[in-house]
């Protein structure tokens, strides 16, 4: 052999390992994908004779993600079938090409790592002599290289999850502080609550408050639409209004219209809120309401009668000043129970996709009256996970029971 042409043999080699070392390099800098896309095409092009070259990586499709010398602007070309049937290094002119562009080069060079593709180099080489290029050398520089950025998307995918599942930790925990800490469990009322979100944060929020001085008490359930993070943030800009507006106004309908005003406004509309709140006056005996688009609470009286709360408005958000509001008064009430629940409740699904409803709610809600607050919630949870068998809940399942008992006043 010549001493020159094993120089230049010699020459190759040297540059060949030093493009692998500057590119790896690069890699252990932590360097974009994109600087890591140019140092490829660079070293390529500085150490090998190419004409033309083209990388395809596989992402969510086929993307081209290098390119140099082209007459075609490959990003906008798909990759053919025929293209992509090659899994040795193959000459151009020997396949069936179906996307004729790709005749503009020699030869196409599969990337694989562990058995799995991940890329197509095309290339075309300045002479006509197809032993000039090094497809070994091109096959190692591509997989370092991809192996490499597909490690950085996935630590980078990892962290990102990771600070996801802080923020939900935050948003949950934010969440538990909407709800009241300390629920009556004897004396003239009595309030059992249960909650249970779909994911880490819902959008169902329910509250208790005493207005000692008016001698009244509120009881009030909500349903923010969406569901996750924007849902808990909604949902506490809102109990937040209403914990300050309910000490100061004159009466249910005047709360909601101020709540319904800050609403429009914090969430431009874009979100919407069911909402259901009763202040009892112990003096008057005389609950007054005001639904707003929510599921009717169950009013259950001690004759065994029972009633669905069904006058007030709209939902809160969708429209300001509100299209219509009224409030619902019963008076003469001392010794009843007031069942409050979210859709999620009533749309437990079995695995008939029937749901469970309020006729069956309502039934069970007779056949336990009179029970301790904590067994009937325990029993209702029992009835619902029968009910389902097995069937996930689709949306949050909030619900409260309040029992009051003021005839001996």
């Amino acid at each position: 052999m010549p001493q020159g042409s094993l120089q230049n043999k010699y020459d190759q080699k040297e540059l060949e390992v030093n493009a692998l070392l500057e590119i790896t390099q690069a890699v252990n800098s932590n360097l974009s994908e994109d600087y890591l896309y140019k140092i490829f095409e660079f070293t390529l092009r500085a150490n090998l004779k190419l004409d033309k070259l083209t990388l395809y990586v596989k992402e969510e499709d086929w993307e081209c993600k290098v390119q140099f010398g082209t007459k075609k602007d490959f990003t906008q070309v798909a990759l053919g079938s025929s293209c992509l049937q090659v899994s040795d290094t193959t000459e151009i002119k020997k396949l069936d090409l179906e996307v004729p562009c790709f005749s503009e080069f020699d030869i196409i060079i599969p990337v694989k790592h562990k058995d799995r593709l991940l890329a197509f180099v095309f290339v075309k080489v300045k002479s006509k002599s197809e032993d000039l290029v090094d497809t070994t050398f091109i096959q190692a520089l591509s997989n370092i290289m991809l192996v490499a950025i597909e490690n950085k998307r996935l630590a980078r995918k990892q962290l990102e999850q990771q600070a996801f599942q802080r923020d939900m930790e935050i948003a949950s925990n934010v969440q538990n502080y909407l709800f009241p800490k300390n629920l009556p469990k004897v004396g003239r009322i009595q309030i059992e609550a249960f909650y249970q979100p779909c994911r880490t944060v819902g959008g169902d929020y329910y509250d208790y408050i005493e207005l000692e001085k008016e001698n009244q008490s509120v009881v009030c359930i909500a349903d923010v639409s969406g569901k996750g993070i924007p849902a808990a943030i909604l949902m506490s800009n809102f109990q937040a209004v209403l914990r300050t507006v309910v000490r100061t106004a004159s009466d249910p309908l005047e709360v909601v219209q101020e709540l319904n005003y800050h609403l429009c406004r914090n969430a431009n509309r874009e979100n919407f809120i069911t909402f259901f709140m009763a202040i009892y006056d112990y003096g008057t005996k005389e609950l007054r309401y005001v639904n707003s688009g929510h599921n009717p609470p169950l009013l259950l009286d001690k004759k065994g009668g029972i009633q669905q709360l069904t006058i007030g408005s709209t939902v809160l958000g969708a429209f300001d000043p509100l299209p219509f509001i009224d409030m619902g008064t019963v008076k003469d009430i001392e010794d009843f129970s007031l069942f409050l629940f979210t859709d999620g409740l009533t749309e437990t699904f079995n695995d008939k996709d029937e749901e469970f409803g309020t006729e069956r709610l309502e039934e069970f809600l007779k056949s336990h009256q009179g029970k301790p607050l904590e067994q009937v919630h325990t029993a209702l949870l029992k009835a619902l996970d029968d009910y389902r068998d097995g069937h996930p809940f689709d949306d949050d399942l909030t619900f409260l029971s309040c029992r009051i008992t003021n005839d001996t006043l």
